[in-house]
């Protein structure tokens, strides 16, 4: 992968334009939930639309510190042999499940109200804690599937499934404009993870870089990332409300 040093330091930057998209993209996050902040007025919805979004920043800083900006510093440097995970890339996991997790609160109270609400609100909690134990217990361990990314993936997806339940639900039920414009959200996402592990299993990564370019399957999960959330920060935010008592 393409690595510069740092100005004569001895610090070894890792992927350049790729640290740049990423660090880009932990920014816009920031910015969109400063956005819901500061939008929030007496809505719990964008209060917690606020903290998804802040902690979707902080995880893709983590994870591009490690992952693309500074992973020979962090994970080879001192070492005989480079470990395979770092703290960093630990905190984004632990981080970026918190996000999601805290999104479908959100959505809960937009979209939902009563029981569901409640237990949508409890499974939130109750996945975050578990898989905050789970890769804890994998990092004491250690145990690499633990602390991979089908983990994350295994505890992120029903979440990601409620919410598009809840919103085809209530559009096909309500034709609610809000519930709408939050299936395109989710149909961002979809298309986005599409293209990631498609462009990850044709090898495009490695056939460019034999060619001397380096845009590997995380540029484009992070330009996409890019579209998505300012999606989020413009579109969603101005149309997001606590939902009213009688959709349930």
């Amino acid at each position: 992968m393409p690595c510069v040093e740092i100005f004569s330091t001895g610090v070894i930057l890792n992927q350049p334009v790729s640290t740049l998209l990423v660090y880009t993209l932990g920014a816009l996050w920031l910015w969109a939930g400063i956005r819901f902040w500061k939008t929030r007025g007496d809505h719990k919805t964008k209060a917690w639309w606020s903290v998804s979004l802040v902690l979707g920043g902080i995880a893709a800083i983590s994870a591009g510190t490690s992952y693309q900006a500074f992973g020979y510093e962090i994970k080879c440097v001192g070492r005989e042999f480079c470990t395979w995970t770092s703290w960093w890339e630990i905190t984004y996991m632990i981080i970026q499940v918190a996000s999601l997790n805290t999104m479908l609160i959100a959505v809960a109270y937009s979209c939902t109200t009563g029981t569901l609400r409640k237990s949508l609100i409890v499974y939130a909690y109750a996945n975050t804690l578990i898989h905050f134990g789970t890769t804890v217990v994998g990092a004491t361990l250690p145990n690499k599937f633990m602390l991979s990314f089908e983990m994350l993936v295994l505890f992120s997806a029903p979440a990601f499934l409620m919410l598009l339940i809840i919103n085809s639900w209530n559009y096909i039920n309500y034709k609610k404009p809000m519930d709408q414009i939050l299936l395109g959200a989710w149909a961002i996402l979809l298309t986005t993870n599409a293209l990631y592990f498609a462009y990850l299993q044709l090898g495009y990564t490695q056939t460019l870089w034999e060619k001397g370019i380096w845009f590997s399957e995380n540029d484009v999960l992070h330009l996409l990332m890019m579209a998505w959330v300012l999606y989020i920060g413009l579109l969603v935010a101005k149309n997001v409300d606590d939902a009213p008592p009688r959709l349930n």
